[in-house]
Parts: structure tokens; C-alpha cells; sequence
């Protein structure tokens, strides 16, 4: 330990705001794998189950069953289920469906733009290190009057290459994790749409609405 702490040392300060930014991704990307695996539908009949039931008027069962899955697709159906008692017009209905996406799809999107920011930023503090490393080199250089040699200038050469390495360390996977994240976002968008589509058209030929 004392041996990682001492190599972490010679990359100076820009090295702790590198390292937050490594915990704080790690920590954002399990959070937000654990929040998809909840929200991963895990029937693959469930809408054509509750189309069914709501053919033969069976909406509490519907209901129950949209209950039971805990997705996001579940939640938005037994919205629409419940609007279709109150709101006659497909076009309100279709406006509380997307509402109830859009609320569902904020919750999937959050902390995304955090690791957005930290994919960017993490690259730049480690091309900060990386100028403050050579300026104290080249400081060096001119205060011994150009007579140095290489373990003279080590500090400095340290701190810049491993600013460097720190931060692509940092963005590479959070740049990775990121792109992985928005495209699940768009897979569960698309899913939800198709989803609304179906439960409009069931309660029509049912004439809720």
C-alpha cells in the first residue's frame, strides 16, 4: 500500500482531483448497472398478457400484473390503464403515455451526463499534470543553467507522464460504461414506445376511448 502511495505521490496534487474522479465513476457505473438490471423486463409475454386480459375486461388483473414486473414498461402500461378510465380521447391517453415515458426515462438517464463530465474532464487534468510537469522540468533546467542530467529532471517527467496515464486510465472506461449506458436508454425508449403503441390499440378495439 505504502508502495502505490508513494508512486501515486511523484504525479503531484492534479493527481487527487484524477483519483476522485476514478471513485466517483466506479461508483456511479455500479449504481447505474445494478438500476438497469432492475429495470431489465424479464417476461418477454408480458404485453401480450395483459393485452389479453384487457380484452376480456380483466383491467385489476392488468393492473396487478404491471405491479409484479417493477420495469419501467410496467409502470408506464398500468399508467395508461389507469388514465383509460378517466381520459376519453386517444390523443389525451397518448399524451399521459409519454408523459409517464419521459418520467420513466429521466430516472434511466440520471448520472449520465456525471460520467459524461468525467469521460471529458479526467483527459484534461492529466494534460494539466502534464504541462505543470514539464514547466517544473524545464524550471530545472534553467536554474542549473542547462547542466543536468536525467535524475535531475525526474520529478518533473514523472508528474507529467503519470498525470497522463492517470487520466486516460480514468476516461477510457467511464467513455465506455457511458456509451454502453445510452444506448441501453435508447433500447428501453424504443421498447416503451412499442409497448404504448400496443396498449392504445387494445383499449380502442375495446372502445375505452
Amino acid at each position: 500500500m505504502s508502495n502505490i502511495i508513494s508512486f501515486l505521490v511523484k504525479g503531484g496534487p492534479l493527481v487527487i482531483p484524477i483519483l476522485f474522479c476514478s471513485l466517483l465513476s466506479f461508483a456511479l457505473i455500479c449504481e447505474r448497472v445494478y438500476r438497469f438490471h432492475k429495470a431489465r423486463h424479464k417476461d418477454p409475454l408480458f404485453i401480450e398478457r395483459i393485452k389479453e386480459l384487457l380484452m376480456q375486461d380483466q383491467h385489476k388483473e392488468a393492473l396487478q400484473q404491471c405491479k409484479i414486473t417493477k420495469s419501467p414498461i410496467g409502470n408506464i402500461i398500468a399508467k395508461g390503464i389507469e388514465k383509460s378510465y378517466t381520459i376519453r380521447g386517444r390523443d389525451e391517453l397518448e399524451k399521459a403515455l409519454s408523459h409517464a415515458g419521459q418520467l420513466e426515462l429521466r430516472e434511466l438517464d440520471r448520472y449520465l451526463p456525471t460520467l459524461a463530465t468525467i469521460a471529458n474532464i479526467a483527459p484534461l487534468l492529466g494534460l494539466f499534470g502534464t504541462v505543470t510537469g514539464m514547466i517544473k522540468a524545464f524550471m530545472v533546467i534553467q536554474n542549473l543553467g542547462g547542466k543536468v542530467n536525467a535524475s535531475v529532471l525526474a520529478g518533473g517527467i514523472w508528474e507529467a507522464l503519470l498525470t497522463t496515464a492517470l487520466g486516460l486510465g480514468v476516461a477510457i472506461p467511464t467513455v465506455v460504461a457511458y456509451n454502453y449506458f445510452v444506448g441501453k436508454v435508447e433500447n428501453f425508449a424504443h421498447e416503451m414506445q412499442d409497448s404504448s403503441i400496443q396498449l392504445l390499440e387494445t383499449i380502442q378495439k375495446k372502445q375505452v376511448i
